[in-house]
């Protein structure tokens, strides 16, 4: 009965979510990024009452707000919410503004239009990048969010205010609780200090910094947590973080993935034959966490903000390493075993990823299966007068499911082959009925190899062992121990059978 009851108000919750968002206005920033994109739909798909979809977005690449928003919403991602409701996309309004500039650079009409209707705001824009510098980094993912609070501030009518950090904000500790942590910097004090500073100082003192932190990206985020936090007593907020996002695990359909962002692009890079080794621990936990499951949690912390105002900041470590963790052994086991069944297409090489902890083994592998054959690949470019191109470096209900969050009922092999198969399909749009091609090719590159391989033994044979008659009697006696172990093997399986 307990369990029962456990089941019955758990769906009454996830009723209550949809229920709650029916008649909202939502201001999203980072909407046409992965994480917002997935947002959107899923808003759309499964709170189909919800009022409207305030999307801040900037002019980029000479396309203006309303074309970056028509693109997106063209996407496959939009398949299902578009056969419920081809005219989902009014729902939508695009907002002009820049994260950068002084007040977003709202207009001043917008900045009412947000003001007197917005109900919740969802702050997924940051920029992720590893290597940004940190005057940048800090202008994105500090200052943009002082900016956007203080607009919340100004929200008549805002119920909750939600912030996507990151689970590696204090990767500096060894166990993170769902609390914020006292910031690295007060970040008033470090603005101010770095708004007089040229690029070259900046970029001088930023290791000394960031300190135990392995980016700026790690740095920042957690400085605008600091931030967020300050306004806790004023605005009722959520705080969301996830650990390396990863492409979905059941919604809008499994493995959409749309970048080559975090393990994507190491996936991709496998499944082509370009990338042969990786330093890290096979005993590691890859902490990898579906979109899907990032904002089905998102939705619903925004539902439990609203409704409960809590006095303070509620953060939740969005993670699967403590309860359903897996490792990176294992994800190079399925990954290369997924890529070989199904194959994409013009592959370099044959996938054969392989990890290790051992830096000179590390190395030797990077020259040797990296460096070396990148070479040769330019010098054939070069040869038949095309540009080289390779780089030589590495680097219990319905409402029930609508909102699942448990990862625990996660299955990792399924996962990981869906997700690559999704690299395949979404990132680089390849069809499925032309797998039989690809493997023939990897087939090809099988062949290939084999030859190359007996070309480079006989190489070794005529150049250094027929020529030295200590090399010739160090060869054929490992040949004979060869022999002798594979003569004690077959009569031992003899004898066993």
């Amino acid at each position: 009965w307990h369990q029962l009851d456990q089941c019955v108000c758990h769906t009454l919750v996830m009723a209550c979510i949809s229920e709650w968002y029916a008649g909202k206005n939502v201001l999203i920033t980072g909407a046409t990024g992965f994480m917002g994109k997935v947002l959107v739909e899923k808003l759309l798909r499964s709170c189909p009452e919800v009022r409207s979809l305030y999307l801040l977005v900037r002019p980029k690449a000479g396309q203006s707000m309303q074309e970056r928003v028509q693109d997106m919403l063209k996407c496959k991602l939009f398949d299902r919410v578009r056969e419920d409701n081809p005219e989902f996309h009014q729902k939508i309004i695009p907002i002009s503004s820049e994260l950068t500039q002084p007040g977003l650079a709202l207009s001043s009409d917008d900045v009412k239009k947000l003001t007197d209707c917005i109900n919740i705001v969802f702050h997924c824009a940051a920029t992720i990048r590893f290597d940004e510098p940190l005057k940048h980094a800090l202008q994105l993912n500090v200052i943009a969010t002082q900016q956007l609070l203080a607009l919340a501030l100004q929200m008549q009518n805002l119920h909750a205010f939600i912030h996507i950090s990151t689970a590696y904000a204090n990767c500096n500790r060894r166990h993170i609780d769902e609390v914020i942590y006292p910031p690295p910097v007060e970040p008033k004090k470090l603005i101010d200090s770095l708004e007089w500073m040229d690029d070259a100082i900046v970029r001088d003192i930023t290791p000394r910094l960031i300190g135990d932190r392995p980016n700026t990206y790690t740095y920042t985020k957690a400085l605008a947590e600091c931030v967020v936090q300050q306004e806790s007593g004023k605005l009722n907020i959520g705080i969301i973080r996830p650990s390396i996002v990863g492409a979905s695990w059941q919604e809008p359909f499994p493995g959409w993935i749309d970048n080559f962002n975090g393990p994507s692009g190491v996936f991709i890079a496998a499944g082509k034959g370009i990338l042969r080794t990786m330093r890290a621990s096979n005993d590691a936990v890859a902490d990898l966490i579906p979109v899907d499951v990032v904002i089905n949690l998102t939705l619903a912390a925004g539902w439990y903000t609203a409704v409960h105002r809590p006095k303070s900041a509620v953060v939740y470590n969005c993670t699967t390493g403590g309860i359903n963790p897996f490792h990176w052994g294992e994800i190079e086991h399925h990954v290369m075993s997924t890529f070989k069944r199904n194959p994409l297409e013009q592959a370099f090489r044959r996938p054969n990823a392989n990890i290790t902890s051992n830096y000179l083994i590390n190395q030797y592998w990077i020259l040797v299966s990296h460096k070396f054959p990148a070479l040769l690949y330019d010098l054939f470019l070069r040869l038949s007068g095309q540009k080289p191109h390779i780089q030589y470096h590495c680097s219990g209900g319905r409402d029930s499911v609508t909102f699942n969050f448990d990862v625990r009922q996660l299955n990792w092999p399924e996962y990981i082959e869906n997700y690559c198969i999704g690299t395949k399909k979404y990132v680089l749009n390849e069809d499925m009925s032309d797998i039989p091609a690809a493997r023939q090719h990897l087939r090809k590159l099988r062949n290939i190899r084999y030859t190359f391989n007996t070309l480079l033994l006989v190489f070794i044979w005529r150049v250094f062992i027929a020529r030295s008659q200590m090399a010739r009697n160090i060869w054929y006696f490992v040949v004979s121990l060869c022999f002798k172990f594979l003569s004690y093997f077959r009569a031992s399986s003899t004898l066993t059978n």
